[in-house]
């Protein structure tokens, strides 16, 4: 939290959002605002607005929304600070960065300091004498000492419970360790998790440590790599490996190459392939999808040489088309991985590949073939069905048309058919994409809520007219922003949105509510009348969920006098209920 420095602030006047944004997008005047393709979704008509009086953007189509730092944190993939110094540096000022912080919470900062203490513990191992044989087996595998230090690689030594003993004796509780996944208990005993492997971290999007892979470098009977647990601070399907370290790379080169194992990403970075991330289990989950397309770059899926990976690359490129964004594909030969294509032809040889990858639909159209034999008619007809069903997630007219056109030459089949074929699909398909797209119903209360609260961000006046009319949320989350929004008025003595968000971005515990208000809420012109209607149902809602907390007190009351007052204070809210209906 920013307390008592204005820089931040005097930057985002000085910064006139339509300049900024127009520097990223191109912008044209219709009105009082500005409109333009918005790149946070696949826009293809201008649907986003920008407002110069009120220093703020929104799109109409997605909902991203915000000011001028949020433009450029989002856009440019950085931190909110990094976003501030990006617009100070195109204004023609220097952002100092003297910015006073109170500590930031952390729920789980005991869980971080855990892991960064288990790390250190395990590369403290690597370094020692007895971890000499791991460091030959590292050497043996073209890993170096730099590659040791980037990726901060270490060891778990044979002699059981030295990790579990060290941290047991810096007072962290046992359950905290058998909740990451660090020791697990045999009867009364706790055990290390690893023993005798050589440890890769696995860090989040932030850099922090919150897992740990171990592999086995000597011969042994036990599963090559083992994993640790997740935990209240890793999950799988929130991370891809390798991506703190590759985001400025993938920003640079505008491409995300994706492979299956840590070892394929280590190795191309290692390698100077340093925009590279791997996945975390078989499937894209909707979260690493998002983190991907928050890149804005190339996407190229690189992974495993083997049926599984063909598989993978077809899922996965479904997954990926499915959320609008544009997969290719590198398929290597003669070699398992990436991993052992470079050790086998050369950093120069995969580069190559990455250079010209192919189109995710060139690459259908041969995973269609597989097992097929396309002078049989039944096969043929299963392709050609596979194929037309493909185009369904290509945006690309074009494309498809050329496609169908191809498809109609190669296999002597009516064009008419084929695009006769597309149509019933789209018909068939079109209830289940509105599905799909629909937003989940908003409860009155909650709307009426999220209005109010984008008023009062807006306007001191709604400030006041707040406070005198309703005063209070039932609800947590809106209570907490409520609250900042009058703070902020009182010390400031006015409010805009703009600044607001500002004010917010260093509040974890509700920025994400305010942003999801913002983005949410569609009104133009903020109107007295209309503002009063918010009152008057967010009023009556609360009364609903008092009329009902005070019918369940009087159910589970024995006390005869008790329940006579209840019910008579029960009566007074009905009446003001109905009052405001």
């Amino acid at each position: 939290m920013y307390e008592n420095n204005n820089e931040i602030d005097n930057i985002r006047q000085s910064a006139n959002i339509v300049d900024i944004i127009s520097s990223y997008v191109p912008l044209t005047q219709k009105g009082k605002n500005y409109f333009g393709v918005c790149p946070f979704h696949d826009d293809t008509n201008p649907s986003m607005s920008v407002s110069e009086e009120k220093q703020i953007y929104k799109c109409f189509s997605c909902g991203a929304s915000g000011n001028v730092f949020t433009f450029v944190k989002d856009y440019e993939n950085v931190s909110f600070l990094d976003a501030v110094s990006i617009v100070a540096e195109k204004c023609g000022l220097t952002f100092k960065n003297n910015i006073h912080s109170s500590p930031k919470v952390n729920s789980h900062q005991e869980e971080y300091d855990v892991m960064a203490l288990a790390l250190k513990f395990y590369q403290n191992n690597l370094n020692s004498k007895e971890g000499l044989p791991a460091k030959e087996y590292l050497k043996k595998r073209n890993l170096d000492e730099q590659v040791i230090k980037d990726f901060e690689i270490g060891l778990a030594l044979e002699k059981n419970n030295s990790l579990n003993k060290l941290l047991i004796g810096k007072n962290y509780p046992a359950a905290l360790l058998l909740d990451l996944g660090l020791v697990n208990r045999n009867k009364e005993y706790l055990n290390d998790v690893f023993n005798n492997r050589i440890i890769f971290p696995i860090h989040d999007l932030e850099g922090r440590p919150i897992g740990f892979t171990g592999r086995i470098y000597e011969e042994s009977n036990q599963a090559k790599y083992l994993n640790t647990k997740e935990s209240p601070i890793f999950k799988k399907g929130q991370i891809l490996f390798n991506f703190h370290r590759a985001k400025n790379e993938i920003k640079k080169k505008k491409c995300l190459i994706i492979v299956e194992g840590n070892m394929d990403a280590i190795r191309m970075y290692a390698n100077g392939i340093k925009n590279v991330v791997a996945l975390m289990g078989t499937s894209l989950t909707k979260n690493q999808v998002e983190i991907i397309k928050s890149t804005r770059a190339k996407i190229i899926l690189m992974l495993d040489n083997d049926n599984a990976g063909e598989e993978a690359t077809y899922q996965n490129g479904n997954i990926l088309a499915e959320a609008h964004l544009t997969p290719y594909v590198v398929r290597l030969s003669d070699a398992k991985d990436p991993d052992e294509y470079i050790i086998k032809y050369g950093v120069e040889a995969i580069l190559n590949n990455i250079a010209h990858p192919l189109d995710f639909l060139d690459f259908q159209l041969q995973f269609f073939k597989k097992n097929k034999d396309l002078t049989n008619p039944t096969d043929l007809t299963d392709y050609i069905k596979l194929v037309i069903k493909s185009l369904e997630n290509i945006d690309d007219d074009l494309l498809k048309e050329i496609t169908i056109k191809k498809i109609s030459n190669d296999y002597n089949i009516s064009l008419a058919l084929l695009n006769n074929e597309l149509a019933k699909i789209k018909k068939k398909e079109k209830p289940k994409e509105t599905k799909k797209l629909g937003k989940e119903p908003v409860s009155r209360y909650n709307l009426a809520c999220s209005n109010i609260l984008y008023y009062m961000m807006n306007n001191s006046l709604y400030i006041r007219m707040f406070q005198k009319e309703l005063g209070y949320f039932s609800s947590k989350k809106y209570r907490n922003i409520a609250n900042e929004i009058i703070y902020y008025a009182k010390v400031h003595e006015e409010i805009s949105l703009s600044s607001f968000i500002t004010f917010v971005s260093s509040k974890d515990y509700i920025y994400d509510d305010v942003m999801e208000i913002i983005k949410n809420t569609n009104i133009e012109d903020l109107n007295m009348e209309e503002f009063m209607e918010f009152i008057r149902v967010a009023n009556s809602e609360e009364a609903k969920e008092k009329i009902k907390a005070l019918k369940e007190q009087i159910n589970n009351e024995f006390d005869e006098n008790k329940k006579i007052l209840l019910a008579e204070k029960l009566i007074e809210l009905k009446k003001g209920c109905v009052g405001n209906e």
